[in-house]
This record gives C-alpha cells, structure tokens and sequence, in this order.
C-alpha cells in the first residue's frame, strides 16, 4: 500500500485556495530567520531542536541564512556552548554526525546569557539580532522557540514586547513557538493564551505538539481523502470501535517524577497528544486544505466529545491506575510511588483507559477507547481501527471459522507505517480461514527513515503553515473535557486508583471497561 506524502497529495487538489499548488507553493517555502531558543541549556535543545535544526541542514531543507541563538542564565562561550550540542548530536542524530558538515553548521549557532527577567539581556539580544539582519541583507525574521517551564512565559513574553521583538519589520515576520504543556487545566490555559497573544498575534502563535510532526499522524488526512476506498467506510456504519494507545516502558527516569506528579497520564498526554490523534481520525474533511480549514474540523471533533462530568458518568467510561513494582526487560523496577521525588501518598494517575464516543452524525454510536501507561511491556502509539464483522451466514453452513474483524493500524512510533489485517484461506481442501496482514513502513517503502517530529515543525513555522500546530480554541476545549474527568475523579471515591504490576498491560479494570462492549484491547 502506498501512500503519498502529504504535499504531494495536496498539489494534486485543485482548489483555487491550495497552498500546495505548484503556481502557489512559493507561500509555504521556510525563509531564513534567526531562531532565539530560550532555555538552550535545557534537554529539549541539546536532544531534540538543534539536531533537528542540523538534520534539514544535512538534508538541505534548511534555508540559507538561518542563526540559531541559544538563551539561557549559565555563562558560556559560543565554542563551549557549541561542544556541548555537538557531543549530544553524535547521540542522537538520525543522519549520523558528520565532524565538517557540523562546524559548518554550528558557525551559526551563537549562546546568549541572560536570566530570563533581565531587560538588559534582551535589549542585548535585540542589538545581537539587528546585527545579524544587517549582515544578512535586512531580513529580519524571527522565530523564538519558547523551550521553558510555562512559569517563565510572562517574563519572557513580555520583557520580548518591552524592546520591540515582538514586532517584525516591513515584509518580514516576528513569531513564537510555544512547547507543552500548555497550561494544566482550563483556567491555567486561558491565561497563557491571553499573555501570549498579548504579545503575538494568534497567527504568529504556534503551539507545538511533536505527534502531529509525526508521517504518519500527517498522513491520516492521506490516508481518508486520496484512497476512494476508506472514505465512504469511515463511518459507524462499518467501523465497530477505535482505538487509540500510548504505552511507555520508562518510568521516572531522570528525577522525572517532581514534574509529573504534578501532572499525571490525563494532563501530560491526554489533554494534548492523544486528543489531536482523535481528532484527525473523526474530523470532517475539511472546505481547504489552509491551516484554520483543518482546525476548524478538529476542533468540531473535540467540541463533540461526550461530556464525562459526573462521577457517575467517569465511573463507567474511565479507569484510572498507578504500577507497583515489576519487572521490565528482565530488571527489577520500583513502584510509582517509591519513585524519586514522587510522595508515597501520591493520588497521581499512570495510567488511563477512556471510553467516549463523538456525538456527530458520522461517528454516533462509535466508542473510541483511549489509554496511556507508564512502565508498560514497551514502547508503542498506534491507532486501530476496527471494522465491523462480515456476516457469517456463508461459512457458518459448512462449519468454516468465524471471519475475524478487519482492523486497520496506522503506527504512530516506533516504525511508523500503517498496515491492515483481513481474512484469506489457508492453502488445502478444507475451507480454513487465517487473518493476514499487508504491512507498510516508511523506511522500506521510501528508502530512508522519516524525518523527526521536530523537524518538520520547525521548517514549517519557518514556512508560516501552522496546519500542524494546536490553534487557541483546539487547546482550551480539549482542556474543558480533560477537567471534567479530572473534577468527577475528585469529587467522590467512585473512580479508584487502580493498581498494575509495571510489565503488564495494565490493570484489570481497564479490561473491563472494553469487554463490558464486547471488545479487548489491542496487543502491540
């Protein structure tokens, strides 16, 4: 099965407003910009954004020009801050490190100190800046990447519009990129839009959310709309259920656990990650392929969600668990609780298994079942869709098997492809039947391995295409349903934490509340 990449299907649409098109593709080129990373010192720079940043550059996707400043509070050099980067690129680069593509690379990259309230340093940093618009002919793009604890947003956001940065000069763009999580509940998130469109304009604002920079979530809207035969069948008249799942295998791993005993598996990945996957799996199609045409669907999507706001309710759609002590590829691991920096009276959820459905037209009377666990067999997210069966009024005449349930796959990480279990006979005089599977990878099927999440991200708000970044209202009405568990979870002792050993695929609970609709969940 092949399946086009997403520009390429795009260009093939005739609509007048297709930023794809060919005579029209010039909009959506990245420009070059100066790329102001606050937190520079952090993880997600060293690990995720510049290796990014350097694997288009090896691949040639990044335009010429590009500077990358690094903002943190410790005193470094450019040449130390460089080395740093440097050993964490040979680690975990996916075009391998290269010593002279490097130092080409990294004569960009340039550290700026500061503390993150300090005026002085960003009235610095804008001379820096100017400096380099000067030098590169007057283009003075700007992309700040806003890779800190959202404590820190107002002092950045508005120390940014203090001295101007906010504000792009003519024919040239000023905008930010805001990481997760965005807030932690509604009210948090409401607040954090307000501050940062105080200082932005919603279409200079981009948050991020790296599932959606994955092939294959991008490949979902492909996937429905390019192939005539999954279109008319995407609806409850043919599909059963869908599932959507995240398992983890690590645990707290890296003095972790402060952080997300603060948040739990309903926060951390409900609320964003596995609430945009649903939301491409069941929009509509939408009336253009421009980036608030997609939103405009998924956001419907979410708005739609049966509302889990009583206990009552909570207690029969969702489960919610904590692992205790387990084995993991053969090594013995601590329960949640006995943890680092994690409480021993922790109330914190590791795990959550939702059933809900979408109230629309097309998908009523569908459950989606989400889950999310920590210290799982492995490493897995997927998405399967799961076709009714075929009536079995032939075979059953002649004591033939029952014809199992066509189940489409579309594989998040690891190995992202999509595959699709049917029925064939097996070779004999007997009529015996057997599930088969047509499976496609990307790394087969395109030579090569997909590009990382944060890549393609970064070139598009580069390119201005926010079509894969979460808009103002997708991030508050995704909260409004997360809250509405959260609050029903704590208002009575009819949802309890559930226990599971770490090693297995969770509590028994959680098997419960599918089988209770006459399903099981997936095996990975």
């Amino acid at each position: 099965m092949l399946l086009l990449p997403l520009d390429t299907f795009y260009k093939q649409i005739p609509f007048m407003n297709n930023p794809f098109r060919e005579d029209l593709v010039s909009r959506n080129k990245p420009e070059p910009c100066s790329v102001v990373i606050f937190g520079a010192t952090g993880d997600l720079a060293h690990r995720k954004l510049v290796p990014a940043l350097y694997n288009l550059a090896v691949d040639g996707e990044l335009p010429s020009g590009v500077k990358i400043i690094g903002f943190a509070r410790r005193e470094k050099s450019d040449e130390v801050f460089r080395e740093g980067l440097a050993e964490l690129n040979k680690e975990v680069s996916r075009n391998g490190h290269d010593d002279e593509t490097w130092d080409r690379f990294a004569e960009n990259i340039h550290y700026h100190q500061s503390t993150f309230d300090d005026i002085d340093g960003y009235k610095r940093l804008k001379e820096r800046l100017d400096a380099i618009d000067a030098e590169r002919g007057g283009k003075g793009n700007r992309l700040f990447y806003l890779s800190i604890a959202p404590e820190f947003f107002d002092d950045v956001l508005e120390k940014l519009k203090e001295v101007g940065l906010n504000e792009a000069a003519d024919g040239c763009w000023s905008r930010v990129i805001v990481e997760k999580p965005f807030g932690k509940d509604h009210a948090s998130a409401q607040r954090l839009n307000q501050v940062v469109n105080n200082t932005f304009d919603e279409s200079s604002t981009y948050r991020i959310d790296h599932y959606l920079g994955k092939e294959t979530a991008q490949n979902i809207m492909v996937l429905r709309f390019a192939n005539a035969i999954f279109e008319p069948i995407w609806n409850n008249r043919y599909i059963d259920h869908v599932e959507i799942s995240c398992a983890e295998h690590l645990g707290m791993e890296g003095g972790r656990g402060g952080y997300y005993d603060t948040a739990g598996a309903l926060r951390d990945m409900v609320q964003n990650h596995l609430l945009q996957l649903l939301s491409l799996v069941a929009m509509e199609p939408p009336t253009d392929l421009s980036a608030d045409g997609v939103r405009d669907e998924k956001v419907k999507v979410i708005r739609a969600l049966r509302k889990l706001d009583t206990p009552e309710k909570a207690a029969a759609h969702t489960v919610r668990a904590q692992y205790t002590a387990g084995v993991i590829n053969g090594n013995n691991v601590p329960g949640y609780t006995e943890e680092d920096r994690v409480p021993e009276d922790s109330q914190t959820e590791t795990y959550v298994a939702i059933k809900t459905f979408v109230d629309t037209w097309r998908w009523s009377g569908v459950p989606f079942y989400i889950r999310v666990g920590k210290r799982l067999p492995k490493k897995a997210t997927e998405i399967s869709i799961h076709f009714k069966q075929a009536p079995n009024v032939l075979f059953s005449q002649i004591g033939g098997d029952q014809p199992e349930e066509n189940v489409l796959v579309l594989r998040i990480q690891p190995d992202e492809g999509i595959s699709f279990r049917m029925n064939s006979k097996l070779p004999g005089a007997a009529i015996r039947m057997e599930p088969v599977k047509m499976d496609f990878q990307y790394s087969t099927s395109f030579g090569k391995s997909s590009p990382e999440a944060y890549e393609r991200l970064l070139l598009d708000s580069m390119a201005g295409d926010a079509t894969l970044f979460a808009r103002r209202d997708e991030v508050e009405e995704a909260w409004k349903f997360v809250d509405d568990i959260q609050k029903a979870w704590h208002q009575s002792d009819q949802v309890p934490m559930s226990k599971y050993e770490a090693g297995s695929w969770g509590p028994k609970e959680a098997d419960d509340l599918v089988q209770s609709e006459g399903h099981d969940w997936r095996r990975f």
